[in-house]
């Protein structure tokens, strides 16, 4: 029986020690990786990188990837890494991460509505709209340091949607009644 608790103790000791060694790596880890994040050379990689992000920037410095500026409304501009097999969709979602990830290490939690950006704005590359998302970039002819930027979204007249001059008439109609 006592060596059975002896062996017991044993195991214990050992699952704390497997601790501590985890425990000690994983800091380590994080303090290289944080080291090497504040190295000016890796400017471009996120605070908090996934594996993907780390993956297009590799596929970037061997040219699978490509960078393309992104020119704001305001007139600033930022670059985002996308493959070069990339769509527009798979570009938007790019924007959004970027943006996202901007906004919360300059600000802290503040929430974006995409589905607004969007349905108010598109992209654009010279003066030719991104409607499909299903497009690759490269039939659009977005090519490694493109510019890409944000234009208002009008809809054409075919979309169904009211005109403001018809919803103008309607209610002109409606005050003539009463």
């Amino acid at each position: 029986m006592e060596s059975s608790s002896s062996c017991g103790a044993k195991e214990e000791e050992v699952e704390v020690g497997d601790y501590n060694s985890s425990t000690m790596k994983k800091a380590r880890l994080h303090s290289t990786l944080t080291a090497l994040l504040d190295d000016p050379i890796l400017a471009d990689v996120p605070k908090k990188p996934t594996l993907s992000d780390v993956d297009t920037l590799i596929s970037l410095e061997m040219g699978s990837a490509m960078r393309i500026s992104i020119l704001k409304l305001d007139g600033t501009s930022f670059d985002v890494a996308v493959m070069n097999s990339a769509t527009v969709k798979d570009l938007k979602l790019a924007i959004k991460k970027k943006v996202n990830d901007m906004e919360q290490s300059n600000l802290g939690h503040r929430h974006i509505s995409w589905k607004h950006v969007w349905a108010n704005y598109c992209l654009s590359h010279q003066n030719q709209k991104l409607l499909d998302e299903n497009s690759a970039l490269q039939d659009c002819g977005v090519r490694n340091n493109s510019q890409v930027q944000f234009v208002p979204f009008v809809l054409s007249k075919g979309s169904g949607k009211h005109s403001k001059r018809r919803k103008h008439r309607i209610f002109r109609g409606l005050s003539k009644l009463a």
